[in-house]
């Protein structure tokens, strides 16, 4: 097993139409308006930018991302990441009752060094500092989107 490599999995269920969901979701650079753990993101050009993320652990996370799959016809966002964690993530949205259900996937692998080296006994905390970040980004983008 390679401690230093997580897939993730969240799944939102979310008031408002996909199509509203999906506007909000591909607006990255707005991210730090609803979503608190995502500090900053810097648009470098039309399909790529650096993003800076802070959960409940003391340190931050920075990234390169780059657009991979753009299709709002069928719902999905997804972007190549480099920096700090390498690999990839997606949002996937659809229609479900009562609203849209957003689902987010995420292979990386951690390139931190400090993560590296604490990748075992750390694990768990990693882990629970990413539970929390998504359980507020969730929030967050209920928020954002009942205010619209």
């Amino acid at each position: 097993m390679d401690w230093c490599h997580y897939r993730f999995r969240s799944v939102w269920d979310l008031p408002g139409a996909p199509a509203d969901v999906y506007a909000v979701l591909e607006r990255a650079e707005e991210y730090p308006l609803w979503w608190p753990q995502v500090r900053e993101v810097t648009t470098v050009d039309g399909v790529s930018g650096v993003a800076r993320f802070r959960s409940f652990l003391p340190y931050d996370l920075h990234v390169t991302v780059r657009e991979r799959h753009r299709d709002p016809a069928a719902g999905v966002l997804e972007i190549a990441m480099t920096g700090d964690l390498e690999g990839w993530a997606r949002w996937t949205v659809r229609a479900a009752p009562g609203g849209t259900r957003a689902s987010y996937d995420q292979d990386v692998v951690v390139r931190r060094r400090l993560m590296r080296r604490l990748a075992v006994p750390g694990r768990p905390l990693f882990l629970l500092n990413h539970a929390l970040m998504m359980r507020a980004g969730r929030r967050g983008l209920a928020a954002r989107l009942t205010a619209v």
